[in-house]
């Protein structure tokens, strides 16, 4: 998982409530066993105009000029502004596979979810809350200036834009914050016990040989 420290990216506006994990990755693209290829079909429904399946070519599909990921604006953005309860309905991972996996390292909103919620902090994701009318002010700005982008400091815990004149501090859990500054996930904080991990499984067989069989 790569550390997530102070980011600077382009600002992409998804002006709706109660996105749920099936619309941020439709349910036909979970059958993959991989961790991986989540990202062209992040917004699927939304992102094209025809019906997406696994396997499919997704450079020859019809693109949505509607959509916001697909205005030329917003193209590489890499911060999602969206509105309250994101990330709601069924415990999915695979949704914030798919949106680190399009690019984004950080999504701005009032609420998330809560199972969606840890999962983006355990797949190096950043999901910050502020508040309805911080995000209401952001959305204004993204409207009026393309090529908007902020600085998210997690270091100092703070949203930043480039010229100085928003400065939005928030709340994150700190051993939430540890992990990603540290770019930790489940298996990278167990892994930072490998030794004493190795020296217990050699004094067990020790002890017990005739497990050595068993493996």
């Amino acid at each position: 998982m790569d550390k997530f420290t102070i980011y600077e990216g382009l600002v992409a506006p998804l002006d709706r409530s109660n996105v749920d994990t099936d619309a941020i990755i439709p349910k036909q693209f979970l059958k993959s066993i991989r961790r991986t290829g989540f990202g062209p079909n992040l917004f699927d429904e939304w992102r094209y105009l025809d019906h997406g399946e696994p396997g499919m070519d997704n450079s020859n599909r019809p693109l949505n000029p509607d959509f916001v990921l697909n205005q030329p604006r917003y193209q590489g953005a890499s911060i999602l502004l969206t509105r309250k309860n994101f990330g709601c309905g069924s415990s999915r991972e695979h949704a914030p596979w798919a949106l680190e996996q399009y690019g984004f390292r950080a999504i701005l909103a009032p609420s998330f979810a809560d199972i969606f919620f840890n999962n983006c902090f355990k797949n190096g994701v950043l999901p910050v809350v502020l508040t309805e009318a911080q995000i209401d002010h952001l959305f204004d700005e993204v409207k009026a200036f393309p090529g908007y982008r902020l600085v998210v400091d997690l270091e100092q815990q703070v949203i930043r834009s480039q010229d100085g004149k928003i400065s939005y501090p928030f709340e994150v859990d700190a051993f939430r914050k540890y992990c990603l500054m540290n770019g930790l996930d489940d298996i990278g904080l167990t892994l930072r016990h490998a030794d004493t991990i190795r020296a217990f499984e050699e004094r067990h067989l020790a002890s017990q040989p005739w497990l050595a069989n068993s493996i």
